[in-house]
Parts: C-alpha cells; structure tokens; sequence
C-alpha cells in the first residue's frame, strides 16, 4: 500500500469507529447511541437548512445549463486533440450505473405507490394524487440530481485531466484555497468525501441485500427473507464484486455496466409490451409535460404556511441523498469522461440518465398505479405487510411470465449491486492514493471489505436507518465545499479563455 495518503488511514479508523458505535446497544447508551445523535442532528439540518439544500440544488442545475450555452462549452476534458476513452453506449452505462441503477430498482414502484397514497398536497388515492405521484417520481430522479452529479464530475474531470491536478476533491478547490489543500484544510476535506462514499455505498450495498432477498423469498418459498439470508448475499455479492474489482476498470466494471443497461432495459421493454402498454406511453407524456411546467416550482417548493413536514421527508431528503453521493458518483463519472468536451459531458450526464429514469418510472410506477387504481391489486397492503423491497415483485407477478421477469430483476439487482461496490471500490482507492487512476488492488480490496463488513454489521444490528442517517449528514459540508467548486471552476475557465 506505498501509494497510500493520510486520507487513507484518516478514513479508515474514522470507518471503524462508525462501526463501533453503531452496534453498540441503544441499553447502554440510551441517549448518546448512533442512531439517536445522527437522527437528532439530521432532523436539525433538515428543518433548519431544508431552504439552503433546495436554493443549492436549483443553483447547480442552472449553473450546468449555463455551461452548455457558454463559450465555455468547448473546452476539452484533456488536451485539445484528446479522444474519449469509451464509446457513448458504455459511458452511459458506466455513469448510470453507479448513480442510481440498485435505486431505480428499488424505489421505481414504491414511490410513486407512496405520493399516491399521501400527496405533497390534497387528498390521496385519487387522480389528482397518482399525477402528483408520477411527478414528482420524475422530479426527484430527474435533472436536479444529475445536476449535483454533474457538478462534482466536471470539476474533478478538468483539473485532473486539463490541468494535470490530483484526481481528489481539495485539487479542485486550489484556485480558491491555495497552498492550504496540500494541509490539514485538504486532508479534512477529501477524508469528508470518503466518509459520505463509504457509508452512502454501504447504505445502498444493504438495502440491495434486502431486495435481494426479497425478491428469493418471493420466488423460492422455501428461502425465507430474513437476516440469515441477507448476510449470505453480501458475502457472495462481495465475493463478486471483488473479483470483478481485481480487473480493473475496462474489464469488470465496463461489463457488468453494458449488462446491467441491457437487463434494465430488457425488463422494461418487456413489462411495457405485455402490461398496459397505451397507459404507461400516456402516463409518461402527460408527466414529462407536468414535469416541465411545474419544474421552477417544485424546486423551490417548501410549506411554511401549511406547517407540511412532506417536503423535508422527500425533496429535501433526496437532495441531501443525492449530495452525500456526489463525492462517489462524481468521481467515477469524471474518471470515465476523459476527452469529452464540457458541453458533451454536461448534457450526457444530465439528460440520457434522466430520459431512462423517467421512462422507469413511467412502465413500473405507471403499471403500479393501474394496478392499484384499476385492478385492485393491493400493492401498498403487501408493501406495508412484507416490506417495501417486495413492491417490484407485488406488480410482476400480475403478468405472463412473472416468475421469470422476477429472476430477471432479481439478477439485474445483483449486477447493479456488484457495479455499485465495484465502482465505489475503484472511487475508494483513487481518494485515497492522491487520485490515482489505478489503485492498487489491495487498497480497493481493503475498501470493499470494510463497506461489505459495515453494510452486514449494521443489517444484523438493525442500524442501516442509522447509517444512512449518518451519511446524509455529510451532505451540509460538502453542499459548501459544491459552491466553492463552482467558483474555482468558473475562476479556471476565465483564466483559460482569456489566454
């Protein structure tokens, strides 16, 4: 581990103390346990910065339309004559996998199921309701999230690949701070990245397990869906994923991302053919237009009058999700866009995931709410009965095939585990080797190990809420540390322009 920086060990012991702490019974620190301190200062961020996250998360999205149409759009994520490294079909495979691949999986009927039932708004179960439900689906995984993704990826992906900076989050910020990067100042700011990656990527490596074994329980009877069961996945996922990250980035990753796009779009293809084929196409027009009209609204909608907590547990919620990602997701997303151009790479990163996300919504919790609305299907019973990871399989089993459609997501599941751990794994190593763009195997072998042992720990404690509490909280730093990259990007751009 000679390449190894300080961040490496800095965020190691600050992972294990995490874990510490996080199975540590609430009977012996009632009052001082994980899951009370992280959820008390949670609530306190979210109620009394909910407006900061939504002016920030709006600012980024205009911020990267700003860009396409500014003469800035030309310059290059390399040298002038440098060429992409992959092909548009697996750049978009690659990005779209590690932003939300095992989320669209896992939320793609369950949410809109739950605006349907209690809207932002009126009455629920009603009309009105499962528009207000596809809406604000799309809203919450369209262009504001890829927007915060954006941000960070372009910033790391021109001052590495443009200006020969250390792939890491302080050598965007050098414009601004200066000589204090290469200090304490760049050690706690690229360690607060790691954290957010570590737990984030363990949050999501959980609630895959539980899908998993969700959707095995549903399928084979005799396998039961419970912690036993949900420990073994993560033991022969993380099997997985770690030979897959012992290839290296144009081996394993590149495969299983063009795999899961092609599983994805398999079983969407499918379940739009042979379910209510003329509703879904319907469903997706009349929400892309609502979507669009209601999008400056929606942005900056909070409920001051109505005294309303449905804004900080949904928009406000995802936008700090999302932000506590960004240090993950953009990293990788900048790693794999060497020679795009700023312009090519903002509308590929905010507009192809956005369309297939909103088309995922559209055929799932479009066939959801038909289902719910039309054929009395009880999907949010068997939610609340046996649990929300059982929301896809609910709505499958109304078709041909079922029991195939089902294997085939519970197979697409495991691939968007496997690329999510792998790509964090690879995410890891660079923050923790000064940027490398190879990281020795043994530091991503070390990543993966802690985030699978920190994912299975706190399933068996039944502190994953926690975890993911806790991780959101990274968010608020690192939306400052955002603002203070769009500076130094905007102030490197006037420079190289005005050459």
């Amino acid at each position: 581990m000679k390449q190894t920086t300080i961040v490496f060990y800095v965020s190691v012991v600050i992972a294990l103390l995490f874990i510490t702490w996080g199975i540590i019974p609430e009977s012996v620190l009632p009052h001082y346990n994980l899951a009370v301190v992280s959820s008390t200062v949670h609530a306190f961020l979210i109620h009394k910065f909910g407006w900061f996250y939504l002016l920030s998360a709006t600012a980024f999205l205009i911020f990267c339309f700003v860009l396409i149409f500014s003469k800035y759009g030309n310059i290059r994520l390399g040298s002038d004559d440098e060429k992409p490294d992959y092909s548009y079909k697996t750049w978009f495979a690659m990005l779209f996998s590690a932003g939300m691949g095992i989320g669209l999986v896992f939320w793609g009927v369950a949410e809109p199921m739950y605006h349907y039932y209690e809207p932002p708004v009126g009455e629920g179960e009603t009309a009105e309701s499962a528009r207000v439900a596809m809406r604000y689906a799309f809203f919450h995984w369209g262009l504001h999230p890829w927007a915060i993704y954006a941000v960070v990826g372009l910033a790391l992906a021109y001052f590495q690949f443009r200006k020969k900076a250390p792939g890491v989050m302080s050598g965007v910020l050098r414009p601004i701070l200066g000589k204090r990067v290469d200090g304490v100042t760049g050690v706690a700011i690229d360690t607060l990245a790691v954290y957010a990656t570590i737990f984030g990527v363990a949050t999501s490596l959980g609630l895959g397990a539980i899908q998993i074994s969700g959707g095995l329980s549903h399928l084979i009877p005799a396998i039961n869906n419970t912690i036993t069961t949900q420990l073994m996945v993560i033991v022969i996922v993380t099997v997985l994923f770690m030979l897959s990250a012992q290839t290296g980035l144009d081996k394993g990753i590149k495969w299983l991302s063009d795999t899961n796009v092609a599983l994805a779009a398999l079983l969407m293809v499918f379940l739009l053919f042979v379910g209510p084929t003329n509703f879904i196409m319907d469903v997706f027009t009349t929400t892309l237009g609502s979507y669009l009209q209601n999008l400056s609204s929606m942005s900056l909608k909070l409920s001051p009058f109505e005294q309303s907590d449905w804004p900080r547990s949904w928009t406000i919620f995802y936008w700090a999700w999302w932000i506590a990602w960004a240090p993950f997701v953009g990293s990788f997303i900048a790693r794999v866009s060497r020679g795009r151009t700023v312009r090519e790479f903002i509308i590929g990163v905010l507009l192809v995931p956005t369309v297939f996300s909103m088309i995922w919504f559209s055929v799932f919790g479009g066939t959801a709410l038909y289902l719910e609305r039309f054929e009395q299907a009880n999907i949010m019973k068997i939610m609340n009965d046996a649990g929300v990871e059982m929301a896809l399989f609910a709505v499958l089993q109304h078709f041909p095939f079922g029991s195939l459609l089902a294997g085939i997501a519970i197979i697409l599941i495991c691939t968007f585990f496997v690329t999510s751990a792998d790509s964090a794994t690879f995410v890891l190593g660079m923050q923790t080797t000064n940027g490398s763009l190879n990281p020795a195997n043994s530091v991503k072998f070390t990543w993966g190990i802690i985030q699978s042992v920190i994912a299975a720990i706190l399933l068996w404690t039944g502190g994953l809420q926690s975890l993911q509490t806790a991780s959101i909280i990274a968010a608020f730093p690192f939306t400052i540390i955002m603002i203070l990259m769009v500076v130094s990007l905007l102030r490197a751009f006037r420079q190289e322009i005005g050459k």
